[in-house]
């Protein structure tokens, strides 16, 4: 049985290698460099589709870091948090609010790049790097304009980068990481304001309760009814949503 098992792989491992080696003309025009009478450089549609299948692996990072999911859903977390409600909404609501609520904040962008660099491309009016270079610029501009000057300043000066013209000569390797920490204190500043109402609720129950000597009974268990109300009475799910849009400049 061991020896048929090594029989086979041996026999595929010739067979591929025959394949990769044998067609020579094949496997080496399919992944190839062209540069063009321009200078450009274009690579071959087979490099093009290794490529793309190698970053699927890295969308699920870029759409958490370089769009509005951190924000949305640090503070879905906090307001979870606040209600003193570890399960509702569950981790599975909570990512597919915060993931519909990305694609509605980030469509503007994403209309953008189609414009400028999706559409040209599948025209065959740019090459893949040049789609490539032009996508960057509107995602580069939103990023900025979330981004603090001075997150960028900190992290350029990490990166040796002592003065730049503009923020948009800095290196994705700067903005990116510069963008996810000033998404990251914007997510607290909302998740702070959200949380007062709800703490004060439970700082009058607490008072209440230790005045009529119940201090058995959870002050957790009989805030939690009033401040589901409270958040209920001032639609507090339109005002969420409405603050995080808001602080993107939609619905200004």
């Amino acid at each position: 049985m061991k020896s048929t098992v090594l029989f086979l792989i041996l026999s595929f491992t010739l067979f591929f290698s025959g394949v990769a080696f044998g067609a020579d003309d094949l496997s080496l025009s399919a992944l190839k460099l062209t540069t063009n009478p321009d200078g450009s450089q274009e690579y071959t549609v087979t490099l093009q589709i290794l490529i793309f299948m190698t970053a699927l692996g890295f969308i699920p990072a870029a759409v958490i870091m370089m769009t509005s999911f951190t924000r949305i859903v640090v503070v879905m977390a906090i307001l979870r948090q606040a209600f003193g409600l570890q399960q509702t909404p569950s981790n599975q609501v909570i990512i597919g609010i915060t993931l519909f609520l990305t694609i509605f904040i980030m469509t503007p962008v994403y209309n953008q790049i189609d414009k400028v660099a999706i559409q040209p491309y599948l025209a065959d009016q740019l090459t893949s790097v040049d789609a490539l270079n032009e996508a960057k610029v509107p995602l580069r501009a939103f990023m900025l304009e979330q981004t603090r000057v001075k997150d960028l300043s900190t992290l350029a000066e990490m990166a040796g980068i002592n003065k730049v013209d503009q923020p948009t000569d800095l290196p994705m390797t700067v903005i990116i990481p510069a963008f996810v920490i000033s998404e990251l204190k914007t997510a607290f500043q909302i998740g702070f304001m959200l949380f007062i109402p709800f703490l004060i609720i439970d700082l009058v129950v607490a008072s209440v309760l230790m005045a009529m000597g119940m201090m058995m009974l959870s002050p957790m268990i009989v805030s939690l009814p009033f401040k589901l109300m409270l958040f209920v009475l001032v639609d507090g799910w339109n005002l969420v949503i409405g603050t995080i849009a808001a602080s993107y400049g939609l619905g200004t």
